[in-house]
């Protein structure tokens, strides 16, 4: 990254007009700490097949943890196994973690890579959805989200910036309201010609999806 690249990146009002306008756009909201987007991480590697331009953007499940966060019991009932067969279908491991973090600052920075390091964006989200559900680590540590950029060879000094002023839980809270304008409730929501679908659907489902919204 050149010098003038990096005063880009880390300039704190960046601003940000992206419009799910696109006929072939198709932008899904998603959060670190949802099981149900853990499980559905394939989802778009389908619709990136059907040659659909999935943007993969931030929306906090729970804004209302703490900084903190939140310790949690252990899973029990339908929903959480269900989820759990849903992991095992996809391959995914699945360690059910005790403590629940604000997402925000995960989320900002994946953000962050996926407008200036396209090519890893899904690689370091993946690895995001793994340091929670699998390996146990605390996505509300900077700490952790940094120790990431590091393995993708990113830019920390750049991502530390954005964290530290702001801008990163800005491009947050900024897509967060795109998604109530359009009616966005909860994730993982995928967007398509003013259609939505929520949840951990099938694949079927979103075949579907796609035929509806693009039926006159």
């Amino acid at each position: 990254m050149s010098m003038n690249e990096n005063r880009a990146v880390i300039e704190p009002n960046r601003s940000w007009t992206m419009e799910p306008d696109s006929r072939r756009q198709i932008v899904h909201w998603y959060d670190f700490i949802c099981p149900f987007c853990y499980v559905s991480q394939d989802r778009d590697d389908f619709l990136i097949a059907q040659e659909r331009d999935v943007v993969d953007l931030p929306f906090r499940a729970h804004p209302d943890i703490p900084p903190e966060g939140v310790q949690v019991g252990p899973r029990h009932g339908p929903t959480f196994r269900s989820v759990e067969a849903q992991a095992r279908a996809a391959g995914l491991a699945l360690n059910w973690p005790s403590r629940l973090p604000n997402s925000g600052m995960a989320l900002g920075a994946a953000e962050w890579v996926r407008r200036n390091h396209p090519a890893v964006s899904r690689a370091f989200s993946k690895a995001l959805f793994e340091a929670h559900f699998v390996l146990g680590e605390d996505l509300g540590d900077r700490a952790t989200i940094l120790r990431k950029a590091i393995q993708f060879g990113l830019n920390v000094a750049a991502l530390y910036t954005v964290l530290e002023d702001g801008s990163a839980l800005g491009w947050v809270r900024e897509s967060e309201a795109m998604a109530h304008t359009h009616g966005v409730r909860g994730t993982p929501t995928w967007l398509y010609r003013g259609r939505l679908l929520t949840g951990a659907r099938p694949i079927e489902e979103f075949s579907r999806f796609l035929q509806d919204a693009e039926t006159p």
